[in-house]
């Protein structure tokens, strides 16, 4: 065997086997453990009880490594890793509430199948939910959808579509705030990359001192708004920017030196490259932070194309939907489509802040991809409303179309949202204003913590995936419910 080889059956995780033997300590405690346990848990479990979910989990675990089907030291297996995604979305945890819950509660634990094993730490949980990107997750959730349709939760003859902002895991971004970010992380990786090399060989200078000074004096300088208070904020700026100026030049001739192989390196090169890299993913973007600021501040052009709101989440975007207490939030649109009983059919996240017409072809063809045809009623507020959208919706077999049209209504309009059909729909539509909230509040889907482009989109999709799963789950409740009664 190879070095190479054995080091990656070294690297190599194998999956856990879904069928495992109980400790037989733990059977007679579990017996008594029926009135502990959380019943919207207990429906949920069953509809967790699919083969099709858990062998999308097992296929993308699979991928982990070369040989990760049959070698390596055992990893959480694909039941628990989908059961453990679903209880931390539920409950609206993060990783680290999730690690403690769960070691600490044995309903948890009978819930997610641990029961008397060891519990992983949220090291293991982010690595592992991390694995189900943001296709996987998709699947996970049109798999649930179509659970619902089949158990005669969602029959998709009544469909309402609503766009909404969910914000990025990122602090207000202004430009002093993140120069100061750049400086902060250039000088990190330099360090990073000095303490591989030979003493003295890098002289890096912690700017920290100064750049507090200079993002409290341009804070305060920022609150007056005479001349004075002006050209205090230009000088404050200026010497930011200056600071920021010799870490980029330093961070140039740095990479310069590593490219032509003069770093007298005596530490691990591994280490430097990855400081390498983070100075190359960086540099690009403070560069443009100063370019920004620049604009803004000596020529007045506040609407400078591409403008970097984050450094760490560079897909964040600012989107402005109109509200009083937010004017503009900075995250990414994402399109909601919701059927019968709360089931959230499909997601998207949206490219930019597109207007919400753009938005209802795509909401009707998704419809049609899962239920095979168009809804008997397609309803959604104003802003989707266009005489084209209309006839659209009309053309692909939808019955009754729900769009209040904008402005002074005709005579003829005025007639036709005043029939008791078009009524009732608008009276429904607004029920996804509650789903939104719900998804938001209940659900942490107000802000995605997850980290880059993917780990927005799939942190999204688990969320809606949670939500389905309650809903189908009280649905099905209810039906048991007043079917005893019945009885």
């Amino acid at each position: 065997m190879t070095n190479s080889s054995a080091y990656s059956i070294l690297l190599s995780t194998m999956i856990g086997a879904t069928t495992r033997q109980s400790n037989l300590f733990f059977l007679p405690l579990a017996q008594q453990l029926h009135m502990l346990k959380d019943d919207e848990l207990d429906a949920v479990d069953e509809l967790l009880k699919d083969e099709e979910l858990v062998d999308l989990v097992r296929r993308k675990l699979a991928t982990r490594r070369a040989l990760s089907t049959r070698t390596g030291r055992p990893g959480i297996a694909p039941d628990r890793l989908l059961r453990c995604c679903a209880l931390k979305h539920i409950k609206g945890w993060s990783l680290r509430t999730l690690e403690v819950e769960l070691r600490g509660s044995i309903p948890y634990r009978l819930f997610t199948g641990f029961d008397a094993d060891p519990t992983p730490d949220y090291s293991v949980f982010s690595r592992t939910f991390a694995l189900l990107g943001p296709e996987t997750t998709e699947q996970i959730h049109k798999r649930v959808v179509g659970k619902a349709e089949e158990k005669g939760v969602a029959a998709g003859r009544k469909m309402r579509t609503d766009t909404t902002v969910v914000e990025s895991n990122v602090h207000y971004p202004t430009d002093s705030s993140l120069l100061g970010d750049g400086i902060r992380v250039l000088t990190s990786a330099l360090s990073g990359v000095a303490e591989e090399c030979r003493a003295g060989a890098i002289a890096v200078v912690d700017h920290a001192r100064s750049v507090k000074h200079r993002l409290l004096e341009i804070s305060r300088a920022a609150k007056c708004r005479n001349e004075a208070g002006k050209d205090r904020l230009r000088e404050s700026y200026r010497k930011l920017l200056a600071l920021c100026g010799r870490v980029v030049r330093q961070v140039l001739g740095v990479l310069e030196d590593f490219r032509a192989g003069r770093l007298p390196i005596v530490g691990s090169l591994t280490r430097v490259v990855a400081a390498e890299g983070r100075l190359q993913h960086f540099l690009p973007l403070v560069e443009r932070v100063c370019a920004q600021t620049q604009e803004r501040i000596w020529e007045g052009n506040r609407y400078v194309v591409g403008k970097v709101l984050s450094l760490f989440e560079t897909h964040t975007q600012a989107i402005r939907k109109g509200k009083a207490h937010k004017p503009t939030e900075f995250g990414r649109l994402v399109r909601i489509d919701e059927v019968e009983n709360g089931i959230v059919s499909c997601y998207k996240v949206l490219a930019g802040n597109p207007d919400d017409r753009q938005s209802w072809v795509p909401a009707l063809e998704e419809h049609q991809k899962q239920f095979g045809r168009a809804p008997d009623m397609a309803t959604a507020d104003r802003g989707f409303y266009s005489a084209a959208n209309e006839r659209e919706a009309q053309a692909r077999g939808v019955c009754r179309v729900v769009l209040p049209a904008r402005g002074r209504l005709s005579k003829v309009r005025s007639v036709h949202q005043k029939q008791r059909w078009f009524r009732r729909g608008l009276r429904w539509r607004a029920g996804i204003e509650a789903t939104i909230s719900t998804l938001k509040h209940p659900f942490s889907m107000a802000r995605a913590t997850y980290k880059g482009a993917e780990g927005f989109e799939r942190y999204v999709g688990w969320c809606v995936i949670a939500k389905n799963l309650v809903s189908m789950a009280r649905t099905l409740t209810r039906r048991k419910t007043r079917a005893h009664k019945a009885a």
